[in-house]
């Protein structure tokens, strides 16, 4: 495992933003299109980069109703302004992929198996060789359980968890002192969902239904059956892990637990970046979570520097 101290002044062969192109794109899906927005710049034979989101109703560009923070369509654009391309998704029953599949019933697996179709159809339309996958926060799980596909070029996980959900969840939960009266319940319907046996809601605190809210217990089921760094253990391909040292979603230890999975894995950590990616300069949680609705803040300062200069090496 290294740790690189990226910068601004990396010699990366900037493209000109202004020249970059943008398309709708699609590729099949369950039931019907999976759809997104590739960003090309002019440059010849830039890498490609499929962007997956993040947990919940979040858009290609980043944004859900919580948090309009714009961060893939940022993301997108400075790669592009660094010579690389991009593909942004919708997930499976959701906006433009709406007729892909019904959202409540999705897996881990089944947005796998979406991502194998979007390298396939990318690298039949491009001729590129390989495409890399990379996932936000929840996104970093999926694309880890893509990395087989012959068609990845590597993984890069922005954010993501490095130990298994029900594992972190407890430990938010306990780190909240105004959770005491609710510990009891929530630890003991983790269990049971870990277990794969359902929750009946009415016996918990109110405060606890949209947690284990009956229509995501199924998908919550199969996410916390994951153990993220173990689908790193063994893997051959590029493997860069991008954590903000300001991200109060997701912490460092995750990170780590991540790069000390597979010796190869390359970890960048960002000062002063959160989750969405943006500039965060002080502990101060209001202004930190201030940044998720603020869609017009830029991307932080080494973002797109670390992934670009990691993909054109």
């Amino acid at each position: 495992m290294s740790i690189f101290a990226w910068t601004a002044a990396l010699a990366l062969g900037a493209a000109n933003p202004a020249a970059a192109t943008s398309v709708e794109v699609e590729a099949p899906g369950p039931s019907g299109p999976l759809r997104g927005t590739m960003l090309t710049p002019a440059s010849p034979n830039a890498p490609l980069v499929v962007i997956i989101p993040g947990s919940g109703p979040t858009d290609r560009d980043g944004n859900n109703p919580m948090a309009p923070s714009g961060s893939y369509r940022l993301l997108a654009e400075a790669l592009a302004a660094q010579g690389v391309a991009t593909v942004r998704v919708d997930k499976r029953g959701t906006f433009g992929s709406a007729a892909a599949g019904a959202a409540n019933e999705a897996t881990i697996a089944g947005y796998a198996a979406d991502m194998r179709s979007w390298v396939s159809t990318l690298r039949a339309r491009t001729g590129a060789q390989c495409v890399w996958l990379l996932g936000h926060s929840e996104g970093a799980l999926v694309a880890s359980a893509a990395r087989e596909d012959a068609g990845v070029c590597g993984l890069i996980l922005v954010a993501g968890g490095g130990r298994p959900l029900g594992t972190v969840i407890r430990e938010q939960l306990r780190a909240n002192p105004a959770n005491a009266p609710l510990l009891d319940q929530a630890m003991a319907a983790l269990d049971r969902i870990e277990a794969r046996q359902p929750v009946d809601v009415a016996t918990l605190h109110p405060a606890l239904h949209p947690l284990f809210a009956p229509q995501v217990q199924p998908y919550l089921m199969d996410l916390l059956s994951y153990d993220p760094a173990a689908l790193l253990r063994g893997y051959e391909r590029p493997i860069l892990i991008v954590h903000g040292a300001r991200d109060i979603q997701v912490s460092e230890v995750d990170a780590r637990a991540l790069a000390a999975a597979n010796a190869g894995a390359r970890l960048v950590i960002l000062p002063d970046v959160n989750h969405v990616l943006k500039h965060v300069a002080s502990d101060d949680r209001a202004a930190n979570m201030a940044t998720y609705t603020n869609p017009d803040l830029p991307l932080a300062d080494g973002v797109a520097d670390a992934i670009a200069g990691f993909v054109r090496r």
